[in-house]
């Protein structure tokens, strides 16, 4: 077990709003395999992708890289074929399975920049809960970090965001989250490039403690 402090949050909230990649779910070798194919097959370097294109939506990190008169529509749908056809070394953070198995189903949702077919195809790979309340990208106008998703979400709950906790692990996502107005917290278990989060932050699921009104 990690010797890393546990995080103990003292507000109560009304519901939790977890991201999946990277945050409930590690999938970088799967995100790895699938860019790095894509890059080359339009003759892009694969690192500059890599740098912005985790917790964003696929349609908009293929328009920030497509080669110009490129049907982004149609990239993205290759792309995220690729990726629902890949789940090999996809598995649950740690403590992620047993957290939201404990929460009350109406209290939780996941806030995702995949489609609903892959986020369900993931999930399921990690051996994770299919949850009541899922926002995915095919659901907003606007991805991370544009606050849509998680305000959604809360909605769908029942609540308000100011009342909802969320665990992330990206910049884009964790800026969504601040901008909705929840409290953040950000998973380093699955971490693919160092930053400094502008919330608190811990390993994975053991080390954090919180309850719900």
């Amino acid at each position: 077990m990690s010797s890393s402090p546990i995080l103990h949050l003292s507000r109560p909230y009304q519901a939790v709003l977890f991201d999946m990649d990277g945050t409930l779910l590690d999938s970088r070798a799967v995100v790895d395999r699938v860019w790095r194919d894509w890059a080359a097959s339009h003759g892009r370097d694969s690192a500059p992708i890599m740098a912005v294109s985790h917790g964003r939506r696929t349609i908009d990190t293929v328009r920030a890289f497509a080669i110009l008169g490129t049907d982004v529509e149609e990239e993205s749908r290759k792309v995220e074929a690729m990726e629902i056809a890949d789940v090999e070394g996809i598995f649950a953070i740690a403590g992620a399975k047993e957290l939201i198995t404990r929460l009350p189903s109406n209290r939780w949702a996941v806030v995702t920049s995949a489609g609903r077919e892959l986020a369900i195809r993931r999930l399921t790979a990690a051996g994770l809960p299919i949850p009541e309340v899922m926002v995915t990208a095919e659901q907003v106008a606007y991805g991370k970090p544009d606050p849509e998703g998680y305000q959604k979400a809360a909605r769908l709950l029942g609540t308000t965001a100011d009342r909802c906790l969320v665990f992330e692990d990206a910049p884009a996502g964790i800026e969504a989250g601040r901008r909705a107005g929840c409290d953040v917290v950000a998973i380093t278990a699955a971490r693919p490039h160092p930053f400094e989060p502008s919330c608190p932050e811990v390993l994975d699921y053991t080390r954090v403690q919180f309850a719900l009104i």
